[in-house]
């Protein structure tokens, strides 16, 4: 963006960064919306600045940037708020889109009200969002639990779509995977949020990420720590992924261009559970991306390339 900071992902592949870069807000607002039953409105000013919808009886924060004539609307992983994208922006605005992102409920400046969720609540969310704010004919991209919101939108919601793609996910989690969860739920009440996401980390880079930028990763897990996310609605998103299962509706994704993405060394969702969800889609193409499951941290400019030369091929 003309005049603006830039991230780091238009460099080198060897300049690649973990941390959020120069898009990251500095500070954070702790206290969220209520969760009552506002009438709908969008484009209200919050906090520090940034939009909210009235929308599904929650206040949804959001970010709409760029001017370009088409728009990407990104959707977020498990805990994570809109600056997730921050290492995207600058090539996906740079390559003329216009760009919506936004906080789930339960995350950042997004209401939190009880749970549990599903990934069919979030996906209406975002219907009702994008519809708020006057847009349709767009590309989607989900990573992780965002990319199972991103399957019930395309399910039940597929006519708003030009194209669709689901990074580092999965049609149904399967047995280790349930496994790997269930911990995650027994010991978030006794630890923390802050404790479950060094955890996630864990899984979510490789081994030689952690070995060259152990720095940034704990640069990276002080940022999560400061996300403001009750345990409560931590759990809340946790059911998403737990029950999330599109298995049997998978058929239904047609009509558009569908792309399913994976970071070749990905242990949090193993890459045969994404094949798997790519094989279920009549049409869908697959791609990998180097890295592990936070492919889109570890490698941007891999991933933002290959999203991005995928895109211009097909959509």
């Amino acid at each position: 963006m003309p005049g603006r900071d830039r991230a780091v992902c238009h460099r080198g592949a060897g300049d690649d960064r973990v941390r959020r870069g120069p898009h990251r807000r500095v500070s954070r607002r702790p206290r969220r919306a209520a969760a009552g039953r506002p009438p709908p409105s969008v484009g209200r000013e919050e906090g520090a600045g940034m939009p909210t919808a009235s929308v599904n009886g929650i206040e949804i924060n959001y970010k709409l940037e760029g001017d370009g004539p088409e728009t990407i609307v990104l959707i977020n992983g498990l805990a994570d708020d809109l600056e997730t994208w921050v290492l995207q922006m600058d090539d996906l605005l740079g390559a003329g889109y216009r760009v919506l992102r936004f906080d789930n409920r339960g995350v950042g400046q997004t209401s939190a009200p009880p749970g549990p969720y599903t990934s069919r609540m979030m996906a209406d969310d975002a219907k009702a969002l994008v519809d708020a704010i006057g847009i349709s004919g767009f590309h989607l991209l989900g990573t992780s639990m965002g990319g199972m919101i991103a399957q019930e939108y395309a399910i039940n919601h597929g006519s708003d779509l030009k194209s669709a793609t689901f990074s580092s996910t999965y049609a149904a989690p399967g047995p280790f995977c349930s496994r790997m969860f269930s911990m995650w739920q027994d010991m978030a009440p006794v630890n923390g949020v802050p404790f479950i996401m060094r955890d996630v980390t864990l899984w979510a880079f490789t081994v030689p990420f952690f070995e060259a930028r152990e720095d940034e990763l704990k640069e990276f897990e002080a940022e999560m720590a400061g996300l403001p996310m009750s345990v409560d609605a931590y759990l809340a998103q946790l059911s998403v992924i737990q029950t999330h299962d599109t298995t049997d509706r998978l058929a239904a994704i047609q009509g558009f261009p569908v792309l399913v993405m994976a970071g070749e060394e990905d242990i949090l969702i193993p890459v045969r559970l994404s094949k798997r969800l790519q094989e279920g889609i009549p049409g869908a193409e697959w791609k990998t991306s180097e890295g592990g499951h936070a492919c889109m941290w570890e490698h941007p400019v891999t991933f933002n390339r290959t999203y991005l030369g995928w895109l211009a091929d097909h959509a």
